[in-house]
């Protein structure tokens, strides 16, 4: 009778040239073992990527994130393009910016981020929106909207962040607006700090003639000794320490094959495997979408491609069989799951159901099993994901 079922499984506490796989798969089967399940073909099997970046030691350090700062951008005064606002993805990389330059120039977005978090209340903004003069210096913006604080965290990060630049002992200008043109005129080197709109703001800057790089460039190669991420750079990137950034985890492919290819060898089961950061949801009350990773999954198997193909089961009940009850009803809903069409796109049978990649909806599923903070089980095990009513 058992439908979705997702589980926490907790593991060790990971260090840099741990066996990643060796330790995902023993805790695994510890879990089996101890919680009373067996895995099954088509199981998935999924890890942080918090963990798979940890025992990679994929970290960079402030001074050498301000040193490829400094080694792209022949200015001691650049701009930052719509960063979001957040302690934990954002504060260590704008400390190393600071270090490198004497003068940074932040441009937010308003009313809230790229992902959604508030730099004003909601009501603040609609008061003022359809007089709206669109871009502001920091003292009209503070006049107009008031000073903001954040509803989840209660930080000001107008305050937070110009702590965090003149304690690099730089000077702290903001502007605000949803035009990043804005920036222009203060500034010939660009920052482009927003995560999946980077490229558009970038084009945008680079047709006015500004030197304009993006997160995804920083630490994209190492610096001396460093850690790096060729394709993301900073871009899913979190706090370790006051002066330590643990990147995107890079190369990740090796670990979801190697986890697959070792339960097939030791069990003879098919399982799937990915590495999941973010999940791709957003929170109803504050209006935070929770995607400050450049994606949800870097690296999954390849049963784990595409997307669903479902129909909807009440859109049959009270349609194609609304003559229909009890078994009856049952065994032409499980005919027709049987027969349904290879791709339901565009059929009103399948109205209402989540056409999402597979890897973003498992990943959301992830993310809110194993939680951001103590609840210490970075690996999932989803059963039944692909298990359908006829089966």
């Amino acid at each position: 009778m058992a439908g979705v079922i997702s589980r926490g499984i907790q593991g060790p506490i990971i260090r840099e040239g741990d066996d990643i796989v060796d330790l995902v798969v023993k805790s695994v089967y510890a879990s089996e073992k101890e919680d009373g399940y067996s895995l099954k073909d088509r199981d998935i099997i999924a890890v942080t990527e918090s963990v798979v970046a940890r025992a990679q030691g994929n970290y960079v350090s402030v001074d050498q994130v301000a040193q490829d700062i400094q080694n792209k951008f022949g200015s001691k005064k650049l701009g930052l393009v719509f960063p979001i606002l957040s302690r934990n993805r954002f504060s260590v990389t704008l400390k190393a910016i600071a270090r490198a330059m004497d003068e940074v120039v932040v441009l937010f977005s308003y009313p809230n981020d790229e992902v959604g978090n508030p730099l004003m209340a909601r009501a603040a903004y609609v008061k003022h929106k359809y007089d709206d003069a669109g871009s502001y210096d920091e003292a009209s913006f503070v006049a107009t909207f008031g000073s903001p604080v954040h509803p989840f965290t209660g930080v000001n990060y107008l305050d937070f962040y110009r702590d965090v630049i003149e304690g690099e002992g730089a000077k702290a200008t903001f502007l605000f607006s949803n035009d990043c043109r804005a920036i222009a005129a203060a500034c010939d080197h660009i920052l482009c700090c927003d995560i999946h709109t980077r490229q558009e703001t970038r084009n945008t800057l680079a047709e006015m003639g500004k030197t304009v790089y993006t997160l995804a460039d920083i630490m994209s190669a190492p610096i001396d000794g460093s850690g790096c991420h060729e394709a993301y750079g900073l871009l899913g990137s979190n706090k370790a320490t006051e002066e330590k950034l643990k990147l995107f985890p890079r190369n990740c492919q090796p670990v979801v094959d190697g986890i697959q290819a070792r339960i097939q060898k030791e069990r003879g089961i098919q399982v799937e495997a990915m590495i999941y950061g973010d999940g791709a949801f957003k929170d109803p009350v504050g209006g935070i979408w929770e995607l400050a990773d450049p994606v949800v999954s870097p690296a999954y198997t390849a049963g784990l491609a595409g997307r669903p193909n479902e129909l909807k089961l009440k859109y049959l009940a009270d349609n194609d069989f609304a003559d229909l009850s009890g078994e009856e009803l049952k065994t032409a809903i499980r005919q027709e799951i049987q027969s349904k069409n290879a791709d339901l796109v565009g059929d009103m049978s399948s109205e209402g159901t989540t056409p999402r990649q597979y890897t973003d909806l498992l990943g959301s599923l992830c993310d809110l099993t194993s939680g951001s903070g103590d609840k210490g089980t970075p690996f999932i095990v989803i059963q039944n994901y692909f298990k359908n009513y006829a089966e």
